[in-house]
């Protein structure tokens, strides 16, 4: 503790390395020490229960969308029933497939005017919004708004993947619970997440990769009591996802062969050229959105107008139109000839921006996934081309354009590398892929401030953690920053003898809270400068007169996160440190200065320091970097 107090009123003895006060009071009644809130513990068990009926509901609200969208499909564009999930680019409509789009998105355009305008966009932005400034309250609508509309708008040729609308429905869900149930904001927080996940993994069977995205995105945090719940709602819904389908990779791909040292070079490369492409990528979604948002009608008709250019680019490239997951498979197993992934590249991501940028309901996961897989296989074509003996598979360079895209547009780095391998089942593809999507993070890291995932939320002012790292005053305990207790003030002094002596300038008059004990020794309160000297007080009361609630202690084995939150909930600006072994015993105080002083530790691991050796022959060049930076 930090001998920076030595006052005359009560002098402090020290026992086992410890100051301590030699009056020592009978009980500390009413003093109240933090708990210490176990990792993992019964509310944890009860979200567990409650993220794995999530995952069964979003299950079943994967499945029943996905039908839909079939539904929806093959009557638009091929005028039968049928829940079959079909792409649209076999369609014989001629000039007529322009208007489908059209009046998929005046439907949709209906629906965020006159029920929800939060089923417009992709989904996770918004579901961001609402962890960050709703405490994850979701408007209980949005659960089948969302889905209906983004139903209505592939299955009508949107350029979107259904996964973006699951998601956010999955989110909704567990929003929806959180807000009928008696949970606490983090909790609902979690089953928020949970259910997102659980729609994730029921759509591609992506497990970990689920998990990932929810830590990555919206948790926030990688916490015991937060991730155990998503993980179990993942499990859930990938195992109940079997029931509807057969345990196949969604993309499936020929077998890959471990990759030569010059391949893998050449992946990075081709994952940093991924990564400028989706800085581009992001930017020009968000300058559509400016663009719509400068039109001189109501923002109910843009899905109308976006989709004019859905239709028109869907006439000239039919295989831009709805979900295309057939597209993806056939891309990364290179079955497309060159001038078709020219052209399924150019034309989905121009239709794509367009009709996101125009506000419908719509994902972006599968439209990312196409682009960056049909950009990474034709920088692997001509770099086979280039390097014709280096072994470059264009398998894997599209394999890596996929999952680099996705990893420099959002930054979820661990989620793309492991979504591509949970989708493929190609374990010697997770090599050029951690390469390939590290190198797109770190471009786009460089050349871009937000995410398309971000740049939403930003605009509206709201900061969206990018870094989740331990709490730092959780690491620091208070025995390393408190102040050794060497004053304290006798319950039976005078309010007049007090501010005498405060006035008299002894040492230890100066400082701002003092503990006030009774004749035996007993914790009776603390006290501070304001109270003493405040006039509406009479001169000859004592100052356990002025005593109104009980003190509040921490021990030295509590963390500052344990006493920051004690000062926090309570509104007290000092606690009275007190002996683990007996808390009769008081040890010393801390204050709001003291926990903040412990930050300089922190910002002092951040910056440069002077090399402990030099290698010979090698100088010190230039001034120091202290005097460089300045002071911090």
């Amino acid at each position: 503790m930090n001998a920076r107090h030595s006052h005359p009123v009560e002098e402090a003895s020290t026992t086992a390395g410890l100051p301590v006060s030699p009056s020592l009071g009978p009980t500390l009644r009413g003093a109240r020490v933090p708990g210490r809130q176990a990792p993992v513990d019964r509310r944890v068990f009860l979200v567990c229960g409650l993220s794995v009926l999530l995952a069964c509901a979003a299950t079943l609200v994967a499945q029943l969308l996905t039908l839909l969208i079939g539904l929806i499909t093959n009557l638009a564009f091929y005028g039968k029933i049928s829940t079959e999930l079909t792409s649209p680019a076999g369609n014989h409509l001629g000039w007529w497939v322009v208007g489908v789009p059209v009046v998929g998105a005046v439907i949709v355009g209906f629906m965020a005017r006159y029920g929800s305008e939060g089923i417009r966009g992709h989904g996770i932005p918004e579901a961001m919004d609402n962890v960050l400034t709703r405490e994850s309250r979701i408007p209980p609508r949005l659960t089948f708004l969302k889905p209906l509309s983004a139903a209505i708008a592939i299955g009508t040729g949107g350029p979107f993947g259904a996964e973006g609308p699951i998601i956010a429905t999955g989110g909704a869900l567990g929003s929806l619970v959180g807000q009928v149930l008696r949970v606490t904001a983090v909790e609902r927080k979690t089953l928020l997440a949970a259910g997102a996940a659980a729609g994730m993994a029921a759509t591609f069977g992506t497990p970990v990769a689920a998990v990932l995205l929810a830590v990555e995105l919206l948790l926030f945090e990688f916490r015991p009591r937060s991730f155990l719940p998503v993980a179990m709602a993942t499990f859930v819904a990938a195992g109940l996802r079997f029931v509807f389908h057969a345990p196949y990779p969604v993309f499936p791909m020929p077998d890959l062969h471990r990759p030569v040292e010059a391949a893998l070079g050449i992946y990075i490369v081709i994952g940093a050229l991924v990564g400028v492409a989706s800085v581009f990528v992001t930017k020009a979604v968000y300058a559509v959105e400016d663009a719509f948002d400068h039109l001189p009608i109501h923002w109910m008709w843009w899905p109308a107008i976006g989709a004019v250019a859905v239709g028109v680019i869907g006439y000239f490239a039919p295989r831009t139109l709805g979900v295309g997951y057939d597209n993806i498979t056939n891309l990364i197993s290179a079955n497309f000839p060159i001038r078709v992934m020219l052209i399924l590249c150019v034309m989905k991501f121009v239709s794509w921006a367009i009709a996101l940028g125009s506000g419908t309901s719509g994902g972006t996961l599968a439209p990312l996934f196409t682009i960056g897989s049909a950009l990474g296989g034709l920088m692997g074509f001509g770099a086979t081309w280039l390097f014709p003996h280096a072994g470059i598979d264009p398998r894997v360079a599209a394999l890596v354009g996929m999952a680099a895209l996705f990893a420099g547009a959002s930054r979820a780095l661990l989620t793309s590398v492991v979504f591509a391998f949970e989708t493929t089942n190609q374990p010697f593809g997770l090599l050029p892929l951690l390469g390939g999507c590290a190198a797109a993070y770190f471009v786009s890291s460089v050349l871009m401030r937000e995410t398309i995932m971000t740049a939403k939320v930003a605009k509206r002012g709201i900061r969206v953690p990018s870094e989740y790292g331990a709490d730092f005053l959780d690491a620091v305990h208070v025995r390393e920053v408190a102040t050794p207790l060497l004053v304290t003030l006798k319950a039976s002094q005078t309010l007049v003898q007090t501010r005498t002596w405060l006035m008299s300038h002894a040492p230890g008059c100066h400082h701002q809270g003092y503990p006030i004990v009774d004749d035996a020794g007993g914790l009776v309160g603390v006290l501070t400068r304001r109270d003493i000297l405040d006039n509406s007080h009479q001169p000859e009361v004592q100052l356990r007169a002025l005593v109104s609630r009980p003190p509040f202690t921490v021990r030295p084995d509590d963390t500052l996160r344990d006493a920051a939150d004690v000062m926090v909930h309570h509104e007290v600006g000092r606690l009275v440190v007190v002996d683990p072994t007996n808390e009769k015993r008081m040890v010393g105080i801390i204050t709001r200065g003291d926990v903040l002083s412990a930050h300089r530790h922190r910002l002092r691991e951040a910056q440069l320091s002077e090399p402990a050796f030099r290698l010979p022959g090698v100088g010190r060049r230039g001034p120091a970097v202290a005097d460089a930076v300045g002071p911090s």
